[in-house]
């Protein structure tokens, strides 16, 4: 066998391996979410490339929009190197936010609240207008947003074996969407000079994730997010529209981890601070 046949042997064995790859079925989306209410391991979506990973959370939205109520905005996941690197993907994913996941800061929440519970410090902003939708830059973000809310989300990774999911996974799961605990909201100013000022602070921030001590659980620059963390947002309009969506006002948009993802233990209070970026209060959440 030549070095040719050799070549078009591999690619006709990857083309039969992607053809096979396809979106879980209705049965098996169904006990995903059964599971997940449950707070049990669901079976880890194996083989899935974007589309499948796209149908699947399409089909899961479904049923969660039937157990928790209305949707009230998106998270965007993988938006971080740190974070793309752990899943081996190169680009952002997002979810659904439901209505009833995100809590007020000082919230006491179990530390099991989900089948694989984790947190990180993260950060929300509220849409004003739906001209977010056609947003190019983080200022045009800025101007289509009325609020930025310091944030502690408490995602779930749902599977049995969490190191093995992939960039589609993690869309499949909803990326792991569960719960959250939002602080108090920063306005957005009013005139364009102290706009480009909290651009600036977004950007320079360091967002510090500590216990009930001061000591540092991990820490990240608003730099690590896509190079802006309003970015995030240019991205996730791109996103949505490739399937029909759009956010529109109040919507919440959760920006992705400032922090490693780190498992909740009992009797643990961990705090996210805003460094540089002014007026902007500490969220906390509590593990029992």
């Amino acid at each position: 066998m030549n070095c040719k046949q050799t070549l078009m042997l591999v690619t006709l064995a990857i083309a039969g391996l992607q053809a096979r790859a396809e979106c879980l079925s209705d049965i098996q989306v169904s006990d995903m979410a059964e599971k997940m209410a449950a707070r049990l391991p669901a079976s880890n979506p194996e083989g899935l490339n974007e589309a499948d990973g796209a149908c699947t959370r399409a089909k899961l939205n479904a049923l969660l929009e039937k157990r928790y109520g209305k949707v009230v905005g998106y998270k965007a996941g993988l938006t971080n190197p740190a974070v793309q690197k752990r899943f081996n993907y190169d680009q952002p994913v997002w979810g659904k936010l439901y209505e009833g996941m995100v809590l007020p800061s000082g919230s006491a929440v179990e530390a099991a609240f989900g089948a694989r519970p984790l947190f990180e410090a993260d950060m929300l902003v509220r849409v004003k207008s739906a001209t977010i939708n056609q947003a190019k830059t983080p200022m045009d973000v800025l101007e289509a947003i009325d609020q930025v809310i310091p944030f502690i989300e408490l995602p779930d990774l749902v599977v049995q074996a969490p190191p093995k999911l992939s960039g589609p996974a993690v869309s499949a799961i909803n990326v792991g969407a569960r719960l959250g605990v939002a602080g108090i909201p920063l306005a957005v100013p009013a005139t364009r000079a102290e706009r480009f000022s909290m651009l600036s602070a977004l950007e320079n921030m360091t967002v510090v994730l500590a216990d009930g001590s001061g000591v540092e659980l991990g820490k990240g620059k608003g730099s690590d997010i896509l190079g802006h963390p309003l970015n995030v947002v240019v991205w996730l309009a791109g996103a949505l529209a490739k399937e029909g969506l759009a956010m529109k006002p109040g919507d919440l948009i959760s920006l992705g981890s400032f922090s490693p993802l780190l498992p909740p233990k009992a009797g643990l209070t961990a705090t996210a601070t805003y460094q540089g970026l002014a007026g902007a209060q500490p969220v906390s959440v509590s593990f029992k």
